[in-house]
């Protein structure tokens, strides 16, 4: 935490104010603020013990000062822009009841109540810290593949060492995975629940979502394909690039490509000696074929948005598509929120936010010198 000292009296005040944390030790880890007099004294008023850097190492480094520092088997990471909400500790702490659990992850939810300005509408709606109102295993290349570490509950001696000082963006996905890797168990509870207060301007909003696009690079170099933009079958993209082509011979060429996807999943789902099923084999084809499609339209609007538009310069074709893909994808991701934020605010939120998002992604691409954070996936049981 640095050059906050409101929002870390904001954030003890509501510790000190829910019985289930009331009397717990706290640590502040100053991440050398410039004014470190008077966060001091906003800490120690609460009864909490200040741990001060002098330069900046990151937020890494600053929670595992915290984490060597903590005498606790459980440890709670919370940043100094959030508020916890009452009772959001003991689900949290249930999931640990299972030893097999390294680390917990509340839902977080917008700040305050209703919200102001249309930017704050679309943050509340979809922010990028919100993993959903579903509870989840956290994994690589799953549902929710990674919690934020703006408000985690660990297990101390699982962390080991703890997140990786040398990542100044995407060390929290880093952390879950290598916990992954490791056998640990990772769990997402939005029963609980710690608000988060959301940027409002759109200059800080656009350039903290092309940061986090930077740290895709990093997660390729150290988990793989855990990081691809696109996890999609050779089967499925073949027959999606031979309908786009157009005309009857690529749909005719993109269907004989789904029979024989088809046929050769009917052959492996047949039990020994019985018929292949192959109804319930084209059901998935069709299914995964579908997902496919959803996947690759993300991706033109996000993470590989520069090779779509320079394909929209070229092409007319080219042009309808991604525009339509756009406006799509926009409006279907809007309307389980249409009663909290209008159709035209979301599309141009949403687009903005690609923009940013897919910028930063081939920044770091281009800073590594890798196309590793840029490549798709097969599935790993395809």
């Amino acid at each position: 935490m640095r050059d906050r000292t409101a929002g870390i009296a904001r954030l003890l005040t509501a510790l000190r104010a829910d019985p289930d944390t009331a009397a717990a030790p706290v640590l502040v880890v100053d991440d050398g603020s410039a004014d470190a007099a008077a966060l001091a004294a906003a800490a120690t008023a609460a009864g909490a013990e200040v741990l001060r850097s002098e330069v900046s190492r990151g937020p890494a480094a600053a929670r595992n000062t915290g984490l060597r520092a903590a005498r606790t088997p459980l440890v709670a990471f919370l940043d100094s822009d959030c508020v916890p909400r009452p009772g959001w500790l003991p689900p949290l702490r249930r999931h640990l009841g299972d030893p097999r659990v390294a680390l917990v992850a509340p839902r977080v939810v917008a700040l305050g109540g209703a919200p102001h300005g249309r930017l704050a509408a679309y943050e509340a709606a979809v922010s990028a810290l919100d993993m959903g109102p579903r509870p989840a295993a956290v994994r690589p290349l799953a549902g929710v593949s990674y919690v934020p570490s703006a408000a985690l509950l660990v297990r101390r001696e699982a962390l080991g060492a703890g997140f990786d000082e040398s990542m100044r963006v995407a060390e929290d996905v880093d952390l879950v995975w290598r916990l992954a890797a490791a056998g640990w168990r990772v769990r997402y509870e939005p029963a609980a629940e710690v608000a988060h207060d959301h940027p409002s301007a759109a200059g800080p909003w656009l350039r903290r979502r092309a940061f986090y696009g930077t740290g895709a690079a990093l997660l390729a170099q150290r988990h793989g394909a855990a990081v691809a933009p696109v996890v999609v079958s050779g089967w499925s993209a073949a027959a999606l690039g031979l309908a786009l082509a157009g005309r009857t011979p690529g749909r005719l060429a993109a269907a004989g490509v789904l029979g024989g996807a088809t046929v050769r999943l009917a052959r492996r789902l047949a039990p020994p000696g019985g018929r292949p099923p192959a109804a319930l084999a084209a059901g998935l084809v069709v299914r995964g074929t579908a997902t496919a499609a959803r996947t690759l339209a993300r991706a033109a609007t996000r993470h590989h948005w520069p090779v779509a538009v320079a394909g929209a310069v070229v092409s007319r074709r080219a042009r309808v598509l991604l525009t339509g893909v756009a406006v799509v994808d926009g409006l279907a991701a809007w309307w389980p929120h249409r009663r909290a934020v209008g159709p035209a605010t979301f599309l141009a939120a949403r687009r903005a936010e690609d923009l940013a998002y897919g910028a930063g992604l081939w920044a770091g691409a281009l800073r590594a010198r890798s196309a590793g954070a840029l490549l798709p996936a097969s599935p790993p049981h395809i």
